[in-house]
């Protein structure tokens, strides 16, 4: 009996341990982030917008953070350059809650990311179970960034800036512009066009001398005439700049390319007009040069020597007409038939006209978006340059033909690719009556043809800019915006850098001489309409679109 009584109370005391030993033991802890915060709002897709620059970010967890462990592995950097940004941290909720604030205020308009790295401790030394990302975006700082001035001193100053990009750094050799500010010795065709015409604006604004101006195109000139390599007149799409040899645009476009023979064409016989004194032997030679270029381009040789009716964009001298493209409307291209039926020496016929540009009507739209009828071109009306590059001596005023008014589709065409960035469908950042303009240009990671249709939240200050003379109010709004509220973030040595994305906060690097160029040119064109005037002057112009069926009273 009392062997009994002895065994059950070993097992009682055994018993008892075994309890006691299994309460001390603490079950295993999962130590993960509950929620992130910046100033009281959580964001599903961890996403943080329109912040401002002195942020209060909040990040909780499931369990007491390790504070030495928590400032080693929570950081706040900058996107663009991965500079740390220093914090202060403190701690509430039994340590379970970690706050963060820039011990500065941070940049505005930048992008910045939060990052809690899985070595940070709890305080039973438990790892965090992932990573955690939070991205931010400040919003812009409203204030002007250079002091105001009045609308006319700042189109000169405009004006003024962007020409440096084709007056310092137009190439040392042959004075043509380069393609970009990053090209070398790459220079452009269609871009050296648009140069020569703001070359013509500087020296009426007095930017620069007559002379000046007369010496860089006498070289340009020049080097197109005794160096540049041409194909049945026509020159290639970019050329080294040094030598004049072609440089190929693509694989096979390394050849000659008329499009761009045509906008620089636009540009010489623009200048002919200006310097047209009669007794300076300068101006006189320029005046010649620049005929036997003009002259010297067989337009209806393009026509596949007359066998068709078509005008051809491209010949290569090794892959002949392979490139097979017509060139066909509504783009940017009006310019290339208007010249090819003003020629006094290779002139295409009307019907070349009518059945590969017009395609006898095909061009047409006639759809109206947001209210706004569109007569010609794909739908929203494509990007802005469509209404551009053909019309910096075109003068769209009053002009018509059986196809259109010209002044109504650029000046529609413009009103509707406003309106689609102020109604912002796909709800880009920044996109506003303020921030406009869609456009081929730079983007992050590429070249694109932006426009309604093919749109991703890149604005090409060129888009607005450049279709002053359609949009003065809404183009004037947007200068101010770009100039005095995002001020250097894109505004340069050179002018405003070639696009910029608000909603990826990505502001490019580049210049383009195709974009710059119109920004001097339509500017002007809407000021005193210098341009449209000395283009729609000369006299193979006058009887080569009359020869179309165009009617104006500038063809008169």
């Amino acid at each position: 009996m009392n062997t009994t009584k002895t065994i059950l109370f070993l097992l009682l005391v055994v018993t008892g341990l075994a309890c006691k030993t299994k309460q001390d033991v603490e079950p295993p802890e999962t130590f993960s982030y509950h929620t992130v915060q910046v100033d009281g709002q959580a964001s599903a897709s961890m996403s943080f917008r329109n912040i401002g620059t002195k942020p209060v970010i909040t990040i909780s967890f499931s369990a007491p953070v390790q504070k030495e462990s928590a400032s080693m592995t929570i950081r706040l950097t900058q996107k663009t350059n991965a500079t740390v940004i220093p914090l202060t941290y403190t701690f509430s909720g039994n340590d379970t809650i970690v706050t963060l604030t820039p011990q500065s205020p941070l940049s505005p308009l930048t992008a910045y990311t939060v990052e809690v790295s899985p070595t940070l401790i709890s305080q039973r030394n438990t790892a965090l179970n992932s990573t955690v990302t939070a991205s931010l975006i400040t919003a812009l700082d409203s204030t002007d960034k250079f002091p105001r001035m009045s609308d006319s001193l700042l189109l000169d100053l405009i004006q003024k800036q962007t020409f440096k990009y084709f007056w310092d750094f137009g190439h040392p050799i042959s004075g043509m512009a380069r393609e970009r500010n990053s090209s070398g010795d790459v220079v452009t065709s269609g871009g050296t066009g648009f140069g020569v015409m703001s070359v013509l604006v500087a020296v009426n604004r007095n930017f620069i001398t007559r002379q000046d101006g007369l010496a860089r195109l006498t070289k340009i000139a020049g080097f197109l005439a005794n160096n540049a390599k041409r194909y049945h007149g026509a020159f290639p799409h970019w050329l080294n700049g040094a030598t004049g040899a072609t440089v190929p645009f693509s694989a096979k476009d390394d050849g000659a390319d008329l499009v761009e023979t045509s906008y620089l064409m636009q540009g010489l016989l623009t200048a002919r007009q200006y310097f047209n004194s009669s007794t300076s032997t300068d101006e006189i030679a320029l005046r010649k040069s620049i005929n036997g270029l003009w002259d010297g381009v067989e337009w209806n040789w393009f026509t596949k020597s007359g066998a068709e009716t078509n005008l051809y964009w491209h010949w290569s001298p090794n892959y002949n007409w392979d490139m097979n493209q017509p060139i066909r409307g509504w783009n940017e291209a009006l310019i290339t038939y208007v010249l090819a039926a003003s020629s006094n020496t290779s002139a295409i016929p009307k019907t070349v006209y009518d059945i590969s540009w017009a395609q006898n009507g095909k061009m047409a739209n006639g759809n109206s978006y947001y209210g706004i009828k569109l007569p010609l071109g794909p739908a929203y009306g494509g990007p802005l340059f469509f209404s551009q590059y053909s019309f910096l001596g075109i003068n769209p005023h009053n002009l018509t033909d059986a196809y259109a008014d010209y002044w109504q589709q650029n000046t529609a065409h413009s009103q509707i690719n406003y309106t689609y960035c102020k109604t912002n469908p796909k709800q880009f950042s920044g996109y506003s009556s303020d921030c406009w303009g869609l456009t081929a240009s730079d983007e992050q990671n590429g070249y694109s043809a932006h426009e309604p249709n093919n749109d991703n939240g890149t604005i090409s200050p060129t888009a607005a800019l450049a279709s002053m003379p359609y949009t003065p109010t809404e183009s004037m709004q947007a200068l101010r915006f770009f100039y005095y509220k995002l001020g250097n973030k894109i505004w340069k040595d050179q002018g405003f850098v070639d696009a910029f994305n608000l909603t990826n906060i990505w502001f490019a690097d580049s210049y383009l001489a195709i974009d710059q160029g119109p920004i001097i040119v339509m500017i002007e064109n809407q000021r005193s309409q210098l341009l449209w005037k000395l283009f729609m002057s000369c006299p193979e112009v006058k009887k080569g679109m009359k020869n179309l069926g165009f009617q104006s009273p500038n063809l008169n």
